[in-house]
């Protein structure tokens, strides 16, 4: 199939990404400067000036003020777990991937009574402006932040109840499944969609990735009995992580 010639700038950005990947130009070596690209491909400098922020958008390179374009270090992906098999202990997937691996894993939180926005209240199934839990979550590895997560739980549901706060109470870091339990509400459904995007300038900020980095999210949703009981948005850095699912099959 042919789609006709490319044009100059990603040809001489698809020769220097093969360099990279190859080897040739390995991390921390600085790129050959514009003058050089200009000099070595025979284009102007606007074409060797788009060619590298082509490999800074693909997170091949990094500008360091006042010393040049870098090759970074390109990280092997990990695994995040995400499974539809509830450990007996009621923990997360995180938990207990955790738990299970000699991976060291934190992670923070914090909760905060909002009014749902129309999107949220659409997930949710209520009213915009009606009163939900919002806990956004840090999750690190070693100390090194791997994922985001936001949730929203509408109060109707888990207001003034044990469970309330997701991460605290005699319930809290259960799990939503457990915790709804607690309240007589059984989720027996989950979804969950998963997209791309560049990251939100916050996210990367907190995330270590830069300007252009994409993310996957993870729209999550459980149901109990077809209504909607917690929404959340997990974010996870695409170039470090890959996730993995493990599905029962009935």
């Amino acid at each position: 199939m042919t789609f006709g010639e490319q044009p100059a700038y990603l040809r001489v950005a698809s020769d220097l990404r093969k360099k990279i990947i190859d080897g040739l130009l390995p991390p921390h070596t600085r790129l050959p400067s514009q003058a050089r690209i200009r000099e070595e491909y025979g284009v102007s400098d606007t074409v060797a000036l788009e060619a590298r922020k082509v490999l800074m958008a693909e997170g091949l390179v990094e500008g360091r003020s006042g010393s040049g374009t870098y090759v970074r270090e390109r990280p092997v992906p990990r695994r995040i777990a995400r499974s539809g098999f509830r450990p007996a202990d009621g923990a997360t997937p995180f938990r207990q991937e955790q738990a299970d691996t000699a991976m060291r894993g934190t992670w923070e939180s914090s909760s905060a009574q909002v009014e749902a926005d129309d999107a949220i209240a659409g997930r949710l199934g209520i009213k915009p402006g009606d009163r939900v839990m919002r806990t956004a979550y840090v999750f690190r590895e070693s100390g090194e932040a791997m994922m985001l997560s936001t949730s929203w739980e509408p109060l109707a549901l888990t207001g003034r109840t044990p469970v309330m706060l997701p991460e605290e109470g005699p319930l809290g870091g259960m799990g939503v499944v457990e915790r709804m339990r607690a309240i007589d509400i059984i989720v027996d459904n989950v979804t969950e969609e998963v997209g791309a995007r560049p990251g939100l300038a916050e996210e990367l900020h907190v995330l270590g990735g830069v300007p252009g980095h994409v993310v996957m999210v993870v729209q999550r949703t459980f149901y109990a009995s077809g209504r909607p009981v917690e929404t959340a948005d997990i974010v996870i850095p695409a170039d470090r992580y890959r996730v993995a699912y493990h599905l029962p099959v009935k």
